[in-house]
């Protein structure tokens, strides 16, 4: 899924209604890539390319001089430097929030940057994510994973209304959302289809290992 950026330096039109995706095959598919200020669920197996994906999808916005930002609660900045640099891409035009800031603007008092989500309240977390989405206003935004959020909430019920009150927030500031989900992961909490009815557009990725032959990806379009 690499796009020659070499080919457009330039900024583009930043006032398009519709936001590059950074994958020129898939903006094909998506008729010129996604509609802005919407929210987007991207579920996959681990491996199935969403973390490359979204990282494309940021450093899009940043070559048309957009502000981004990735929230990551499963992937530290050490393990995303690696995916980013397998690729010949750097991460350090994107702002990231990662789970040991997340602990330590929590917790300052904590001595340890390691934490199970269940210790950390949910609604703390999502006051802290509106808080700094609400002071950057960013155009693109990548959340990883709603697997650790789902952890936190426990309940159907309380997924909902958190993932509600984060869509309805991020829509206020004009940002375009990725949420990124585990498909293996995938509960009762998962597969409600009032959970998947939020979003505005679902994108479903997957890795083929036939008996024989290479593996391959696939991805599809489910929703738009």
């Amino acid at each position: 899924m690499k796009k020659d950026r070499s080919k457009a330096n330039a900024p583009a039109v930043l006032n398009s209604a519709y936001c590059s995706s950074g994958i020129e095959g898939l903006d094909d598919i998506l008729s010129g890539g996604l509609p802005r200020d919407c929210f987007y669920l991207i579920q996959g197996d681990p491996g199935s390319g969403k973390t490359t994906l979204a990282l494309q999808f940021l450093l899009e916005g940043v070559r048309c001089g957009e502000r981004v930002f990735y929230v990551t609660l499963s992937e530290t900045r050490r393990e995303l430097t690696k995916v980013t640099r397998s690729h010949g891409w750097s991460l350090d035009s994107i702002p990231l929030l990662e789970i040991s800031a997340i602990e330590q603007l929590l917790r300052p008092e904590a001595q340890t940057t390691v934490f199970h989500p269940s210790e950390v309240d949910l609604n703390k977390i999502s006051k802290l994510l509106m808080d700094e989405v609400s002071k950057t206003r960013p155009a693109r935004i990548v959340f990883d994973s709603l697997s650790e959020f789902r952890l936190l909430a426990e309940t159907a019920l309380r997924y909902r209304r958190e993932l509600l009150n984060l869509k309805q927030h991020f829509a206020e500031c004009g940002s375009t959302v990725l949420l990124l989900d585990d498909k293996m992961d995938r509960g009762l909490i998962g597969t409600d289809p009032h959970v998947l009815s939020l979003s505005h557009g679902v994108i479903e990725m997957e890795q083929l290992s036939p008996d024989y032959g290479t593996s391959r990806r696939r991805l599809r379009v489910l929703k738009l």
